[in-house]
């Protein structure tokens, strides 16, 4: 007997741990904490637990420049969050017999082709969406990042055979946008909608997301919308908001609070809304969840997470030894959000900010999910404010040595002649990149496709010049290295980032730059 009540005991005290809920002032504190301690201008939060929602709440401002406050109810663009919408919208096509999960990439798309030929025979509407092409982390980005460019889908489509993959194919987990965005295509293809159109009245809407919009330049009222921010040269700055049209289906989506906080609930509740109409088979709704692409879980994972991966636009793990999360972050230049949910506990949290620094959704993420997993106070901003405070430091030393470089460079006796190295260079998915020179001004290198990427080209050395960009919230200045031939003339070009902090989708280093 007395087993039996210890046991009971122990049950109902880790269920009363499961299910504790995180003082809401205890959560304002943080989330004010939290905007100070990253310099995030302003941060929106909710908990949707056991079929209510707990806690939303806005904090901070919308926007540096008009001074107004961030609330629940403020549009930020979700980014990558959206991706998770385009694998339902194709499960609904499986759904409806119009397409499967493992045709291939060509039945739809026949002008689709990818560096290698078998690859490109063998590559299904699945690898399209479970980050495992081959091809290396944000290849191809500069298609339609920033915002800016000339690029089409049918360019994305058309170029991504140039790219040539880092890994085997399905061999590793590489991030890549590009791939949503012809997943995006197949979508339109094979149910005759755009992807903006059917996101809207085949999901959003019925879902009841009724403020959320797929993309920025379908949102109508911008009344209650964040300005993007960035920290640049040690100030924070508003920019301007920074998405192609184009990419819609990797991270177009604009929400917030309350409309993703439906979206959690509509997930946990196996894909029926409010009004109890199913919009997904539960096969199908079950299969977005499967680990797809596996990824490593290290020994001191702050989780006991036993798996890791993604599933159909979704990362999948567990936590706690067993309960299973599925979650997903999305960064645009200004913003990071990240959506958690833990359906075993009937649990959602969603945090949008207006600053492109993951450490504070995390910070205020895996605090929320301690007290609801029952782990005690690990302090997570300290631990993130500490790290962020060290890599931000990190990143400054490795800039700051470089620009002195360049400064002693000017007294260099062996620095190429503009002549040597002024031109056009020319990749087969980027096209035409100049370099230029003036007496006084000195050299520029500016890319005809995408016309926001201009700046200052400053020598470094012999064979190095560094490309310091106009706009300086991009945070990704390059090394541009020069290959001569015997007569001195420069004949290619390559590009690599200068600090790790750049935006992986400044994938630069993927440009095989050749003279004309």
């Amino acid at each position: 007997m007395f087993l039996k009540q210890f046991f009971a005991s122990v049950l109902c005290f880790t269920a009363l741990l499961l299910n504790a809920q995180i003082e809401e002032q205890q959560l304002d504190k943080l989330i004010k904490e939290t905007l100070t301690t990253f310099d995030v201008p302003g941060i929106s939060v909710g908990i949707y637990k056991d079929g209510e929602i707990v806690y939303s709440k806005g904090h901070g401002l919308r926007s540096l420049v008009n001074k107004k406050a961030m609330n629940d109810e403020t549009l930020v663009g979700v980014a990558s969050n959206s991706k998770g919408f385009t694998c339902f919208a194709l499960a609904m096509m499986v759904d409806a017999g119009k397409l499967n999960w493992d045709d291939k990439v060509r039945q739809h798309i026949p002008e689709f082709q990818l560096y290698d030929a078998w690859v490109t025979q063998e590559f299904t509407v699945r690898d399209l969406v479970t980050h495992r092409s081959g091809l290396g982390l944000g290849a191809g980005d500069l298609m339609f990042f920033p915002e800016g460019n000339d690029f089409s889908v049918d360019d994305v489509i058309a170029n991504v055979r140039y790219l040539e993959p880092e890994s085997s194919f399905r061999s590793e987990f590489q991030y890549n946008n590009n791939m949503f965005i012809i997943a995006g295509e197949v979508l339109k293809r094979v149910s005759g909608l755009s992807w903006e159109a059917f996101i809207e009245t085949k999901i959003l809407q019925p879902v009841g997301m009724t403020h959320s919009k797929a993309s920025y330049n379908r949102v109508t009222d911008k009344s209650n919308i964040i300005d993007a921010h960035t920290m640049t040269e040690g100030e924070v700055i508003q920019i301007p908001h920074d998405w192609s049209e184009i990419a819609n289906p990797a991270g177009g989506i604009v929400s917030n609070v309350p409309d993703m906080l439906a979206w959690a609930e509509f997930l946990m509740n196996n894909a029926v809304t409010k009004n109890g109409e199913r919009l997904l088979s539960e096969k199908q709704f079950h299969e977005l969840w499967q680990l797809q692409t596996p990824l490593n879980v290290y020994p001191n994972d702050s989780y006991n997470s036993n798996f890791k991966g993604y599933g159909l636009g979704w990362f999948v793990s567990d936590v706690k030894g067993g309960y299973k999360q599925v979650y997903h972050t999305g960064g645009l230049l200004g913003t990071v959000t990240q959506f958690t949910m833990i359906p075993d506990l009937d649990l959602g949290i969603v945090v949008l900010t207006n600053q492109m620094n993951g450490s504070a959704f995390s910070t205020i993420t895996n605090t929320i999910k301690d007290s609801y997993l029952g782990y005690e106070n690990r302090n997570w901003l300290e631990k993130y404010g500490k790290r962020n405070a060290d890599y931000i430091k990190y990143n400054d030393s490795i800039k700051n040595a470089v620009y002195s470089k360049v400064e002693k460079a000017k007294k260099l006796k062996t620095l190429p002649k503009p002549e040597q190295i002024v031109g056009t260079y020319t990749d087969d998915w980027f096209g035409d990149i100049d370099i230029l020179h003036e007496v006084k001004k000195g050299y520029t290198i500016k890319s005809k496709r995408s016309s926001r990427l201009f700046g200052e080209l400053l020598p470094l050395n012999a064979t190095t010049f560094v490309a310091k960009w106009h706009d300086r919230s991009y945070d990704a200045d390059v090394y541009v290295q020069f290959t001569f031939n015997e007569k001195g003339d420069a004949v290619s070009a390559s590009m690599k980032y200068i600090a790790p902090i750049t935006d992986f989708s400044f994938d630069f280093h993927d440009l095989e730059l050749k003279k004309q």
